[in-house]
């Protein structure tokens, strides 16, 4: 091939699309800047086949944004301005290498200098702050002397590249690195091109270093080598954007200490070694309120708060999103923040878009970066109704091994799609949830119901298991036919940290299942919780989660369960003082035994109904209702609903003034649950006895019970008994004249009740406002047995 004419502009220096056409316009000027329309008329005769071709056509050729050319018309335009056939083959050859750049990746847009800062850049100023700190860190003597690293993860939408542009901008205004700045887009996430090769930036790098294209190595090592080289006495700011993973920017890491990298990515950079991961979160509220008005505009988000709340809620606070929809506020002049809003609350991840931009391609980017079986589980975390997640949970929802639920929510993590929110608890983004829940109706299980199933099993497996724990009477639940393994508890403790971690997601569960007709689940999760409500003291949401229970128990024809379910409803009513609602559900559930011919469920009703009655002062009433209900418990099977009626009709003989047989009575009741191993009915008996001696003024023997119960409270990790036993001991001191020691328990008692937000802290706060010397008497304490229903 021939020598290149002098003058003539070489085609193969083009390392882009971009410089191909720039260079093309210099072959125009070469050629004496010949009118495009003159242009054209050349051109046209030389297409295969010929044809006439319009000068617009011949202007588009030369447009810099251009994204392909026609090798034709490319072949055509160099021939009609001169190029002989050896011209014309190293044109058509540049042409090649630039296209086929183009689809691998191609230059990858290496720039001299920054991107621009963004105007609408809102917050961060903690992040700012440690970034800043880190990147001017002064080292320490005995500090190793390496480049500085700092990886800003998180994701997808949240803002990991507009807070390293503004980091490395204002590291540059204070006089940092200011000897070079280098940044690169390593499209680790892009829709069109695959993530750029380290070698091809090394490349990049070194073209920008000043390295001739000839003495580039062709190795990737031998590159990186003579780019360290090349920066080992220059500080210089490197910006690796959009990483894909640890090995895509190993080698584009400088030694010399005196650079900084900033690196941002989705996924986790843990792996790197020395960097200084720089987690990034979504905004708070005010930060959301602030990026709202920068880019609607200040007036429109004044005018109208309350919906802009409702837009930075909908968004759940995701910079990405945020701003998408403030843009498209913008654009539409005639809408209101109350239109927009809407348009979320029924459009969510569909209105969350402007012009071309839209959030869900975005993560989609995320969930197609992920193995099949890391995108099954990703799936299925939008078939969980609860807000979080734990491998447990997660092994029941997939019906997987625990150790790879476990691994794949700590994959998910590294992939920023789901974070921890305490160790071992997993949180999804509100819109990565929408997101979860889209991909599960579009690739449902082969048996769409089945991951609600396993994990209304789990529940009740599971909470079977922690409510045996904390000596609950064995809920009667039938065979275990559950399709997981449940969790093991050692301890009263352990069941009932149990219970507290996994409140909201047993009650979400409960509900789903009752909307997808999962009857006998629905009314035995209820029952598993019994006892943990009662320790709790949690009857806000009870009630309604209770009366779901009773028409689960309905649906599924199970009238002992329905019994069951309605003496639940009245223990609810009863704790929170509605009297004749309680009496009513009670009254029910023995309809319902007796219709069944269940004689010990009838007598735990009658034990449950002595309670409205003793409530209500009707002492004499509820004396004959215990009578009643110990003729009809009188099976091995019925001790523990014996024993409830024995101690309540303890309290009722008291309250009557009959001492002796409300002790008689106690100490029965109190053998029977040490027989059956029911500590918690068993303090409550240790505290009616203590009580007892304290109104016959054995203020020493009262005291002694009372410490008795109150260990065993300690035991239970139960509020209600710790706090119970204070203020008895606190009367007992009172009623002793050693006013101190009883404000001293007191103040304690108020401190146990407010925890669990139980109204007996206002008796409490009563007898620390009271008058010193006051009579016993004052107070009585909660020394009834709650009503058990039968289990």
């Amino acid at each position: 091939m021939s020598e290149q004419r002098d003058g003539m502009p070489d085609p193969s220096r083009s390392e882009d699309l971009a410089q191909f056409i720039g260079l093309l316009g210099e072959l125009r000027a070469w050629a004496g800047m010949p009118s495009y329309r003159s242009l054209a008329k050349r051109v046209g005769p030389l297409m295969r086949p010929a044809r006439t071709v319009s000068a617009s056509t011949v202007v588009d050729a030369f447009r810099p944004d251009r994204r392909r050319l026609d090798l034709d018309m490319v072949v055509a335009i160099v021939r009609a301005l001169g190029a002989d056939e050896a011209d014309t083959a190293r044109w058509r050859e540049a042409y090649a290498n630039v296209h086929r750049l183009a689809k691998t990746g191609g230059p990858v847009g290496v720039f001299g200098q920054l991107p621009p800062d963004l105007a609408t850049f809102t917050g961060r100023r903690e992040q700012l702050a440690q970034l800043m700190e880190t990147a001017t860190r002064r080292r320490t003597s005995d500090a190793a002397n390496t480049v500085v690293i700092s990886a800003i993860e998180g994701m997808a939408g949240v803002g990991k590249t507009q807070l390293a542009i503004r980091a490395a901008h204002e590291l540059v205004r204070a006089g940092h690195y200011a000897d070079l700045q280098l940044h690169v887009n390593l499209r680790g996430f892009d829709p069109e091109l695959p993530p750029a090769d380290p070698s091809t930036v090394l490349e990049s790098f070194l073209r920008h270093l000043g390295v001739p294209a000839q003495q580039i190595p062709a190795d990737r090592d031998e590159r990186s080598a003579m780019y360290r080289d090349r920066l080992r006495t220059r500080a210089a700011l490197i910006l690796l954007d959009n990483a894909s993973e640890e090995e895509q920017v190993r080698d584009l890491i400088p030694a010399n200490p005196d650079c900084l990298v900033l690196i941002t990515s989705r996924r986790s950079l843990a792996g790197l070694d020395g960097a200084h991961p720089q987690p990034v979160d979504t905004f708070s509220e005010a930060e959301s309120l602030d990026l709202l008005k920068r880019i609607a505009g200040l007036d429109r988000v004044a005018a109208e708060p309350e919906a802009a709340t409702r837009i930075v809620e909908y968004c759940d606070r995701l910079p990405l999103a945020l701003a998408l929809v403030a843009a498209r506020l913008r654009s539409r002049p005639a809408w209101t923040l109350e239109d927009l809003g809407n348009r979320l609350q029924t459009g969510r991840l569909e209105a969350i878009r402007a012009g071309g931009r839209a959030l869900r391609p975005v993560f989609d980017l995320s969930y197609q970066g992920l193995t099949a079986p890391l995108q099954r589980v990703f799936r299925l975390l939008g078939c969980h109704p609860g807000p979080d997640v734990t491998p447990v949970l997660v092994a029941a929802l997939a019906g997987i091994p625990v150790g790879d639920a476990d691994d794949a929510l700590e994959s998910l993590q590294d992939e920023n799609l789901v974070h921890q929110s305490t160790p071992g608890r997993y949180e999804l983004h509100d819109l990565l949830r929408l997101f979860a829940v889209e991909l599960a109706g579009a690739e449902p299980e082969p048996d769409p119901a089945a991951p609600l199933a396993r994990l209304a099993d789990w529940a009740v497996a599971t909470g079977h298991a922690a409510a045996v724990a904390i000596n609950t009477p064995s809920p009667t639940l039938g065979p275990p036919d559950w399709s997981v393994q449940p969790e093991a508890f050692d301890s009263y403790e352990a069941g009932l940290t149990w219970f507290d971690r996994e409140r909201e997601n047993l009650t979400a569960i409960q509900m789903s299942a009752a909307k997808a007709g999962l009857h006998r689940r629905v009314w035995q999760i209820a029952l598993v919780q019994k006892q943990f409500r009662v320790v709790r003291h949690h009857f806000d949401d009870y009630l309604a989660l209770q009366q779901l229970a009773v028409e689960a128990a309905q649906a599924c024809g199970d009238r002992a369960a329905e019994a069951l379910m309605l003496s639940g409803v009245g223990r609810i009513h009863w704790a929170t003082d509605r009297l004749d609602a309680a009496e009513d559900s009670y009254l029910r559930a023995r309809q319902v035994y007796q219709a069944i011919g269940d004689r010990a469920g009838e007598g735990g009703a009658l034990v449950d109904l002595v309670a409205v009655q003793a409530s209500r002062g009707d002492y004499s009433q509820a004396v004959h209702l215990c009578t009643q209900a110990l003729e009809l418990l009188d099976s091995p099977q019925s001790l523990r609903p014996r024993a409830t009626a024995l101690l309540n009709r303890g309290v009722l003989h008291e309250r009557l003034g009959h001492v002796a047989q409300a002790v008689t009575d106690t100490h029965e009741a109190l053998a029977i649950y040490r027989r059956v191993d029911d500590r918690r009915s068993e303090a409550l008996a240790i505290g009616n006895l203590a009580w007892y001696h304290l109104v016959d003024g054995d203020t020493e023997s009262s005291i002694h019970l009372y410490r008795q119960q109150q260990d065993l409270g300690l035991h239970l990790a139960d509020n209600f008994l710790q706090a119970d036993s204070c203020m008895g001991i606190g009367e007992a001191h009172a009623t002793a004249g050693h006013i101190g020691k009883a404000r001293d328990v007191w103040q304690e008692a108020l401190r146990l009740y407010r925890e669990i937000r139980h109204p007996r802290a206002a008796a409490a706060q009563q007898r620390l406002d009271a008058t010193t010397g006051e009579p016993a008497t004052a107070w009585t304490p909660t020394d009834w047995s709650a009503p058990q229903g039968q289990d």
